[in-house]
């Protein structure tokens, strides 16, 4: 990880809302999606039952390859080629990978998040939100696994015929309130300015 240098002013003031953002119960959500497609354990001998932390989360998933097999699983043949090495550039290359991927599958790119946000812990809020949608995708698309968090809506157009929309028509507006006639006119706030000579 990059070592830098601590911000201040207004750069400062966005880290620490993007880190007050940061959702433990979410990331535990993920996890144990994660761990229930993959059927293993994302950090040996941890605690199944409590969150990682973000630290501990982002060390997980840093190099890109459990996202690799995340996607190869839900989309099988999604991701063809992924890296072992843990060569800073081939890691961030799985994670690109990965991006790619979700993007195929269907993830919208606001969903998303940028490479450093996971290599270098710039942004977890954003990478639990990017697994959250992959998981919504996921039960869209037909994934027979385990689920992760509510089933994405589904497009229901409404198509009228000439005669409902004509009864529309007739509708008039004041019909759902009215303020029968009352005006704000005349009225003043506070004790009325009064000139005298």
């Amino acid at each position: 990880m990059a070592n830098r240098p601590s911000a201040y002013g207004l750069t400062g003031e966005v880290q620490r809302k993007m880190k007050a953002k940061y959702d433990e119960n979410l990331e535990q959500e993920c996890r144990e999606w994660i761990e229930a497609v993959l059927d293993m354990e994302l950090v040996p001998g941890a605690d199944p039952n409590k969150p990682l932390g973000v630290r501990s989360f982002q060390e997980a998933l840093k190099d890109g390859s459990v996202l690799c097999n995340l996607m190869n699983t839900i989309a099988p043949g999604s991701i063809k080629k992924m890296n072992n090495s843990k060569m800073a550039f081939k890691m961030m290359e799985n994670i690109n990978h990965f991006l790619a991927a979700a993007d195929a599958y269907g993830v919208s790119k606001t969903d998303q998040f940028q490479t450093v946000d996971l290599y270098e812990a710039q942004n977890m809020t954003q990478v639990v939100n990017c697994l959250m949608a992959v998981g919504r995708k996921a039960q869209k698309n037909g994934f027979n696994g385990p689920t992760l968090g509510p089933k994405e809506s589904e497009q229901n157009p409404r198509h009228f015929d000439e005669e409902k929309l004509r009864a529309g028509q007739t509708v008039i507006g004041l019909q759902a309130g009215s303020n029968r006639g009352a005006s704000q006119s005349g009225m003043n706030f506070g004790k009325s300015r009064s000139i005298l000579d």
